[in-house]
């Protein structure tokens, strides 16, 4: 039992260095490179552990085949994998102890029994997939696809090379999982490395792929600027303001995100800020300002009536958007907006949603049953009718979102009401007495004369 876990540990720490070793070698470009895990009865020639990073070409690879198959025959299993990729490795080998998890346990038991190996974690890819030629021309002969039903039923010349080459699938994602395939992979490989110790024919084996299973994609550096460079999004495109102008400048300004209005009362809406508008028919004066909006693409018109007084207790003018009329195909709807729509004539006013519907600031007035269903909805909504002093621009805008919203008027009523307790439990705590005078155990007891 103690040998069977030494064993044990001793695979287990094979596949670890697996591992280690095409994480290690393969941290630099990941395009384009396969593995390639080699091993033999008789032994391998020495080679260099690669760099960090370094992928090894086809000619360096040529080399050291040169070497390896030299003089002599040779018997070499070639197990070619459609894909293979060191994260394959990673993911699915028996790595910190995992033994029964993983899907390379006869190629551990390979690796460790081995007198030597060859682990190259990059390999060129076009290198791999001349493998199979490589080897027929220092081998001699052509590959032979074999399986494991015709394997064990091949006769095999001792004087005479052989290549022997097994098919691998990969996982496709559709019936069987990537750890499924290759434990089934792996146990090809098993039964046939069994089959060649059985007929006591020394081997040299070669596990790799056509193709890596994992391919990172790299982005070319030629073309970006080197250094620091400051990083900033486009500014988004703002549109400009509907502007209705005068002899003597500007008089009227409207913007708005989107101006959606809707004839059936569903989510059928129609933007009107995406056309652009004829302003003929509007005017403005010292007390009133109409705005007319006419798409005559889309045979509607959208009107804004405002007016402005002054109000004694406030010592100013205001301006208010009296209604707001929208009429399509002869049919005109009115809504009321002076209630909730107003500024100091000097400002503009802005609101971020002004509605007919939902927390309705334009209020229906409509007689005609027809236009019942028919809805406004303004989105970032900003209009100003008088006193444009800077021309182009809106003047400081009053917004329909008060200070004093609902969540502060809780917090501040609840604050002051804990202030409140707290005053009281200090005011208690201030009118406690205590005690002026003490009995005397030695002394008179002390009397308290029922007058105090």
């Amino acid at each position: 039992m103690k040998m069977a876990g030494l064993e044990c540990l001793s695979e287990v720490r094979s596949m670890a260095l697996i591992v280690f070793l095409l994480s290690l070698f393969a941290t630099g470009s990941s395009t384009g490179q396969v593995p390639l895990l080699m091993w033999s009865s008789d032994g391998l020639p020495p080679l260099a552990s690669p760099a960090a990073g370094h992928i090894m070409p086809r000619s360096q690879l040529t080399t050291y085949l040169n070497s390896a198959f030299g003089s002599g025959p040779h018997t070499v299993l070639l197990f070619l994998q459609d894909k293979l990729s060191k994260e394959d490795f990673t993911m699915f080998g028996g790595v910190f102890g995992n033994k029964q998890d993983s899907a390379f346990k006869n190629l551990e038991a390979a690796l460790h029994s081995s007198p030597s190996s060859l682990v190259l974690p990059s390999l060129e890819w076009p290198g791999s997939s001349t493998i199979p030629a490589l080897l027929q021309e220092k081998l001699g002969v052509s590959p032979l696809l074999v399986d494991l039903d015709t394997l064990s039923h091949l006769p095999f010349n001792p004087s005479d090379s052989n290549l022997l080459l097994f098919h691998l699938p990969y996982c496709t994602g559709t019936h069987k999982s990537c750890k499924e395939v290759l434990h089934n992979n792996d146990e090809i490989i098993g039964k046939v490395l069994s089959i060649m110790k059985s007929q006591n024919i020394p081997y040299t084996t070669m596990y790799t792929g056509l193709q890596p299973s994992r391919v990172i994609s790299e982005t070319s550096m030629s073309n970006q600027p080197m250094g620091r460079s400051l990083l900033q999004t486009a500014a988004p495109v703002v549109k400009a303001p509907i502007m209705f102008n005068m002899s003597d400048g500007p008089c009227i300004m409207l913007w708005a995100q989107n101006l959606n209005v809707s004839f059936t009362g569903t989510s059928q809406w129609t933007d009107l800020a995406e056309q652009t508008p004829t302003l003929e028919r509007s005017m403005c004066n010292d007390s009133s300002s109409l705005l007319v909006l006419d798409y005559q693409t889309l045979g509607i018109t959208l009107s804004f009536a405002m007016s402005q007084r002054f109000y004694p207790v406030s010592a100013r003018n205001w301006f208010s958007l009296n209604t707001v009329q929208l009429q399509a195909n002869g049919t005109t709807a009115s809504f009321i907006g002076s209630r909730n729509i107003y500024a100091p004539a000097e400002y503009s006013f802005h609101c971020e949603s002004v509605t007919s519907f939902s927390d309705a600031l334009l209020s229906p007035n409509n007689t005609n049953p027809n236009t019942t269903q028919w809805r406004l909805n303004f989105i970032d909504f900003q209009i100003q009718g008088f006193g444009l002093a800077n021309e182009t621009k809106f003047s400081y805008a009053s917004d329909c979102a008060g200070f004093f919203t609902a969540g502060i008027w809780m917090g501040l009523l609840t604050s002051l009401l804990m202030v409140l307790i707290l005053i009281y439990g200090l005011h208690m705590i201030m009118q406690l007495n205590t005690m002026d005078r003490f009995d005397d155990p030695k002394g008179p007891s002390i009397s308290v004369p029922q007058s105090e």
